[in-house]
């Protein structure tokens, strides 16, 4: 049977949301919904663009944590709060992932995240190993 792993990132656990950042089963690392918190906990409210590139660092930050990589992203969703997002999401996410990787993806506009600052959240499914 394979191990389970799973990852609190930033190191150190999290007493609050009660879950894994990501988990890690045989090869494949499922990665939680990730919002544009940097380390120091702040967010850029309002700035759609530096949340995007928050989500990426913080995706990037689990990742190495793992051992992988954004070419190894097999597939991701994208929550948005706002439709009007969706085509800066488009140019900036082409630009967070190599033409030649890019994952799958499904995309959905929500009426809210759970963190009313948030204006998208990240998840994915990753193969390691």
């Amino acid at each position: 049977m394979s191990e389970i792993t799973r990852f609190a990132t930033p190191l150190g656990g999290r007493a609050y949301p009660p879950f894994s950042m990501a988990v890690r089963h045989g090869g494949t690392l499922y990665v939680s919904g990730l919002g544009p918190v940097d380390p120091q906990g702040n967010i850029a409210r309002g700035d759609f663009a530096a949340q995007f590139d928050q989500v990426i660092r913080n995706l990037h930050a689990i990742l190495a944590e793992a051992g992988t990589d954004m070419t190894r992203v097999l597939k991701t969703s994208v929550l948005l709060v706002r439709a009007t997002d969706v085509p800066e999401m488009n140019r900036l996410y082409a630009a967070a992932f190599d033409a030649a990787h890019l994952p799958a993806r499904t995309t959905s506009v929500v009426a809210a995240l759970p963190v009313p600052d948030f204006l998208l959240e990240i998840e994915a499914i990753v193969a390691v190993g």
